[in-house]
C-alpha cells in the first residue's frame, strides 16, 4: 500500500521540530520477544489471531451482485474448510451485514449471531461437526461504502460531463469481511472464485483474467473469472464500472491499465513503466510474477488513508498517481506515476507471493516495498537522484522516531483499531532504511542472493521476520540478523558522538560514543540510551573510507588522511552524528567536496540536533546557507523548503521574516534566473521541478516579481484558458491561491466546476483550501462540508486549511465531528483528526484533543491523538530556543 500523503518533499509549511514531515503512528509498545522459527505455511500459536482456532478456509467462492444505484449488494459464498476438531460453533469475520442463511452445502443449517464490536459473525449447528473436510454456505446483504473501504463507490464527472459511478474494493488491512464472511487474517491463505454481476457492457476486474461473461438478463451481465492462487483475503479485489483498458505484454504476463473511459490515452507512461518493472523483479527476486496478467485499476478522487493498493494481479491506485495529463502534471506528480507503480509492483513478491503472518510484521510488506521502489527507480532513471530522495525519506522516520510516541518496527498488534495505525514512516521509510543499511553490510550480491532463497523458500505462505533474517545469514551474511534485532525490536535512533579526532602518521583516529537521539526527551536518553550494533561508514574529504561495527557504546575508528571526517559515507545507516564543534568547521570548509546525498544528510543531521538543542542552531543554518544556486539541482530542491519552513515560523515577526526572505532571494533568486519562468522542451525533469519549487517557495516570501507573474497568468486565463496549462500550472494556481482575495477565490470554484476531468476537478478543488485569508479559510471549509467538490475531496480541503489555520480548522471540525468523520475512510479517522492539529501553537488545543479522544475514540485508537498532543508539547518547550537561534543567526548577517 502507498501512503495518501506521499510527499517527496522536505517539510514545505513551516518548522516542526527538526524540520521534518510529522508522520503520526501509534505510542510506544514494547519491543516485542522475536517470533520462534515457525512454519510458514499456516498460522501457529506464536502468530496473533482474533479467531477460534477450531476450522480453517482452504478456498473461497465468492458471488457478488451490486445494486449500484442504491449502494446496496447481495453475497453468497461458499467456503472450503477444514474442520481441525469437533465443533458446533465456528466464529467467522463479518462486518455490515445481514445474513439471510448459513449452515453446510446440502446440509445442516446453521443460525447466525453477530457481534458488532468484534466484527465477527458466529454460526452455530444443532450438532457438532466432526473435524475433516466440510463446505460452508452463506447468504448475504451488505452496504457500497462512500469511502475506501470494503465495496466502495467513487462518483465523478465522466469525459461527456455527465454524473457516473465506478465500484472499487479496499480490503487492508481488515475490510474484505465488509464483502465476503470468512477468515479475514493475513496467515489464512487460500485461493478463490469470484462471480461479479454487471451492468451489460460495463467492465469488471478481478485479481485474475475473465473466464466467462454471460447474460443475467434485466441488462445485467454475471462476469467470472478465473481461480486465484493461494492469497490472504486482504488482496481480493474486484472493480466494475464504465472503464477502458490498455495493454501490453512484459515477458509472458499481459500489462493492463484500466481508467475510466477516455482516459487511457494518458495513462501511456503508467503502462510502459508496468511493463519495465515486471522483468526487473522478476530477474532481481529470482521468482517471475506467477499470475497470467498485472493490471493497475485507476480511481477518481483521493483516500485520506492511502493512495495505491498491491492486490494480487490488480493494483488499484487513484487516477492522480497514475494518469499523466499534459495539462496540469507536475515534475512530482509525473515522477510518482513510475515511483507508486515501482511500490506496489514490488508487492507483487514482497506480500502478495510472500506474505507476513501478522500484521505486527507489516514492515516486511512496505518497507520492503519503499527500498525497491527507490532502486527500481535509481535503476531506471539514475538522473532523478533517488539516493536524495532516499535520504529525504530516512528523515521522515527520524522526525517519528526520535520522540517518546515512536515505536519498534516489528509491532505488537492485536486489534483493528492498532492494523489501521500501523501504516506509518516507521513501517515505511524506517523499515526502508533499515534495510539499506543491511544490504550495506551484507553487501548487494549477498543481499539479493538472500531475498531469492527468501522468496524460493516461502513463496505461497507466510512468514515471520526472521525468517528473512535466516535466509539472509544462510546466504553468507553473517552477523546480520544481530544488527537486524536491534534495529528492528526496540526504537529510536542511535546518536553517535564524535569525541575526539587526533592524526598520527597520516591517519585520523576518530573517537566514537554511542548514545540515542531525542527530540523531547534529550536528558533521559543522554542518562541511559539504548543500544546497537550500528555499521559505521567513515570517509575523509579526499575520499578515503573506513568501515566498523560499532557495539557497546564506544569505539575508536581510524579513517586514511588527517582532517575532517564525514560519519555515514553514502549514507546508508540509520544513526545521527553529533560532531566537536572543530570537526564540523571542518566540514563546513569542505562542504563543496562531499557527494550531493552526503551533502544532505550533513544538513539534515545538523539541523535536527539543532532543533532539539544539542548545538546551537547556527551549526544548521552555517550549512544550510551554503546550498544556492551552485548546488545540484535536486539538493536545492529538497533544502529550499527549509527556509521557508523557518520562514513560516515567524508568522508574528515581520522583521525576522524580511531577514529570511533576503537570505532565500540570495540563495535561490539566480538558479530561477538561470532557469526562467517557462519550462523549455526538452529539459531535464529535474530542472522543471526546481522551477517550480522555487516559485512556490519565493511566492510564499512574498517575492514581488513571482506574484507580479502569478497575477498575470492567472489573469490571462479569462481570454486563454490553455494560458497555464503544463507543468507549472498548479505551481503558479498555488501561488495564487495563497495569496487569493474572495474574487481570485471564487474564480478557482469556477474553475474547479467547470473542469474536463475528474484529475483538474480534483487538483482545483484542493487549491481552494491553501488561502491565508482567515475569512477565505472558512468559506473552503463550509465548501468541503457541500456536496459540491464531491464526497472522496472534501477531506482534502479540510486537511489543507489545516495548514495555514489549525486551530480554526480543528474547531470546525470539532463542531461538525459527525460530518467531517463522514468523509474520511473509517481507518484513518482518528489519524486525521489529530493531523488538523499539527500545526497549532496554541496551548489550549491539547486540552480539545483530549475531550475529543475520550469522547470520540476508544483506547485503542488514541495513538494518534496522542502522539499528536506530544508533538504540541515538545514544540512548546523548543521552538522559543530554535527562534531566538535563528534570530541571533540573521542578526550576524
Amino acid at each position: 500500500m502507498s501512503p495518501s500523503a506521499r510527499s517527496r518533499r522536505p517539510l514545505a509549511a513551516s518548522l516542526r521540530i527538526a524540520c521534518c514531515v510529522l508522520a503520526l503512528a501509534s505510542a510506544p509498545v514494547l519491543a516485542p520477544a522475536i517470533h520462534a522459527q515457525t512454519s510458514a505455511a499456516s498460522q501457529t500459536s506464536s502468530t496473533p489471531t482474533q479467531l477460534p482456532d477450531v476450522a480453517r478456509p482452504t478456498h473461497y467462492a465468492v458471488s457478488i451482485v451490486p445494486d449500484i444505484a442504491n449502494l446496496r449488494f447481495d453475497g453468497h459464498v461458499t467456503i472450503n474448510i477444514d474442520v481441525l476438531k469437533a465443533t458446533k460453533v465456528i466464529t467467522l469475520n463479518a462486518a455490515d451485514m445481514t445474513f439471510t442463511s448459513a449452515g453446510l452445502v446440502g446440509g445442516a443449517k446453521a443460525s447466525v449471531s453477530l457481534d458488532k464490536d468484534k466484527e465477527t459473525a458466529t454460526l452455530t449447528f444443532a450438532t457438532a461437526l466432526k473435524p475433516g473436510k466440510a463446505r460452508i454456505e452463506l447468504r448475504y446483504s451488505g452496504i457500497i461504502n462512500r469511502q475506501a473501504n470494503g465495496l466502495f463507490a467513487l462518483d465523478y464527472k465522466d469525459v461527456d460531463g455527465k454524473d457516473a459511478r465506478s465500484l472499487f474494493t479496499q480490503f487492508e488491512p481488515a475490510d474484505a469481511r465488509r464483502v465476503f464472511p470468512g477468515w479475514d487474517e493475513p496467515g489464512f491463505k487460500t485461493s478463490f472464485d469470484l462471480a461479479v454481476t454487471v451492468p451489460a457492457g460495463q467492465m469488471a476486474v478481478g485479481n485474475m483474467p475473465v473466464a466467462t461473461r454471460k447474460p443475467a438478463g434485466k441488462g445485467l451481465e454475471i462476469v467470472t473469472f478465473q481461480t486465484t492462487p493461494k492469497m490472504s483475503t486482504y488482496l481480493f479485489f474486484f472493480a466494475v464500472g464504465d472503464m477502458e483498458r490498455i495493454t501490453t505484454k512484459a515477458g509472458k504476463t499481459e500489462i493492463g491499465i484500466v481508467t475510466s473511459r477516455g482516459q487511457s490515452g494518458m495513462a501511456q507512461f503508467a503502462l510502459e513503466s508496468e511493463a519495465r518493472l515486471v522483468p526487473y523483479y522478476n530477474d532481481y527476486f529470482g521468482v517471475d510474477f506467477p499470475l497470467p496478467k498485472l493490471d493497475t485499476v485507476g480511481g477518481p478522487g483521493r483516500s485520506q488513508f492511502f493512495g495505491a493498493m498491491e492486490n494480487w494481479g490488480a493494483i488499484f491506485t487513484f487516477e492522480y498517481a497514475l494518469i499523466n495529463d499534459p495539462k496540469l502534471t507536475t515534475p512530482d506528480q509525473y515522477q510518482n506515476i513510475f515511483i507508486y507503480g515501482a511500490h506496489e509492483t514490488a508487492h507483487q513478491w514482497f506480500g502478495d507471493l510472500v506474505t507476513m503472518k501478522w500484521w505486527g510484521d507489516l514492515w516486511l510488506n512496505e518497507g520492503f516495498a519503499s527500498w525497491m521502489e527507490g532502486k527500481a527507480t535509481a535503476h531506471f532513471f539514475p538522473e532523478w537522484e533517488a539516493d536524495l530522495t532516499r535520504v529525504s525519506d530516512r528523515e521522515r522516520a527520524m522526525a517519528l522516531d526520535a520522540r517518546i510516541t515512536t515505536h519498534p518496527v516489528i509491532q505488537e498488534i492485536e486489534t483493528v483499531a492498532q492494523m489501521n495505525q500501523a501504516f506509518d514512516a516507521i513501517s515505511y521509510q524506517k523499515g526502508q532504511a533499515v534495510i539499506t543499511m543491511l544490504e550495506g553490510f551484507a553487501g548487494e550480491d549477498v543481499w539479493r542472493n538472500g531475498l531469492r532463497l527468501y522468496m524460493k523458500r516461502h513463496a505461497y505462505a507466510n512468514t515471520e521476520t526472521n525468517d528473512l533474517w535466516q535466509a539472509m545469514e544462510d546466504s553468507g551474511a553473517k552477523g546480520l540478523a544481530r544488527i537486524a534485532h536491534d534495529f528492528t525490536m526496540q526504537p529510536g535512533i542511535p546518536l553517535i558522538r564524535v569525541t575526539g579526532a587526533r592524526c598520527t602518521d597520516g591517519t585520523t583516529q576518530l573517537t566514537l560514543a554511542q548514545g540515542e537521539f531525542s527530540s523531547d526527551r534529550k536528558d533521559k536518553t543522554d542518562a541511559t540510551p539504548l543500544r546497537w550494533h550500528i555499521p559505521v561508514a567513515a570517509q575523509s574529504l579526499d575520499g578515503k573510507a573506513a568501515h566498523m561495527v560499532l557495539a557497546d557504546g564506544a569505539g575508536t575508528l581510524a579513517v586514511p588522511g588527517c582532517g575532517a571526517v564525514l560519519l555515514n559515507a553514502g549514507q546508508s545507516s540509520y544513526y545521527r552524528t553529533l560532531y566537536t564543534p572543530e570537526q564540523l568547521a571542518g566540514l563546513r570548509a569542505g562542504f563543496a567536496k562531499l557527494q550531493p546525498r552526503d551533502q544532505l544528510g550533513l544538513v539534515s543531521d545538523q539541523f535536527a540536533l539543532s532543533s532539539a538543542g544539542y548545538q546551537p542552531m547556527s551549526a544548521a543554518l552555517d550549512l544550510l546557507s551554503l546550498v544556492g544556486a551552485g548546488s545540484s539541482t535536486k539538493l536545492q530542491d529538497e533544502l529550499v523548503p527549509k527556509w521557508t519552513g523557518l520562514y513560516g515560523l515567524f508568522n508574528d515577526d515581520p522583521a525576522a521574516q524580511a531577514a529570511l526572505a533576503k537570505q532565500v532571494t540570495t540563495l535561490y533568486a539566480p538558479s530561477l534566473a538561470r532557469l526562467g519562468y517557462a519550462a523549455k522542451p526538452g529539459e531535464p525533469l529535474l530542472d522543471t521541478a526546481l522551477r517550480g519549487r522555487l516559485i512556490s517557495a519565493l511566492g510564499t516570501i512574498g517575492d514581488a516579481g513571482v506574484r507580479a507573474e502569478a497575477k498575470r497568468l492567472f489573469a490571462a486565463l479569462d481570454t486563454d484558458p490553455a494560458a497555464l496549462d503544463g507543468p507549472l500550472r498548479q505551481t503558479w494556481l498555488g501561488v495564487i491561491a495563497r495569496n487569493a482575495d474572495m474574487a481570485d477565490w471564487e474564480k478557482l470554484r469556477a474553475m474547479a466546476n467547470k473542469a474536463n476531468s475528474a484529475l483538474e476537478r480534483s487538483a482545483l478543488f484542493q487549491l481552494l483550501s491553501r488561502a491565508r485569508d482567515p475569512k477565505i479559510a472558512r468559506a473552503a471549509l463550509d465548501l468541503a462540508l457541500t456536496s459540491e467538490p464531491g464526497q472522496t475531496i472534501s477531506a482534502t480541503i479540510v486537511s489543507g486549511t489545516a495548514t495555514a489555520h489549525p486551530d480554526l480548522t480543528l474547531d470546525f471540525a470539532l463542531s461538525h465531528i459527525d460530518q467531517v468523520e463522514a468523509l474520511v475512510d473509517s481507518s484513518g479517522r482518528a489519524g486525521y483528526i489529530a493531523k488538523l492539529a499539527t500545526e497549532s501553537r496554541d496551548p489550549a488545543v491539547i486540552e480539545k484533543l483530549r475531550t475529543y479522544a475520550r469522547d470520540r475514540l476508544p483506547e485503542a485508537s488514541r495513538r494518534a491523538v496522542d502522539q499528536t498532543i506530544n508533538l504540541l508539547e515538545a514544540r512548546a518547550r523548543l521552538e522559543p530556543t530554535v527562534r531566538a537561534g535563528v534570530k541571533d543567526w540573521l542578526a550576524t548577517k
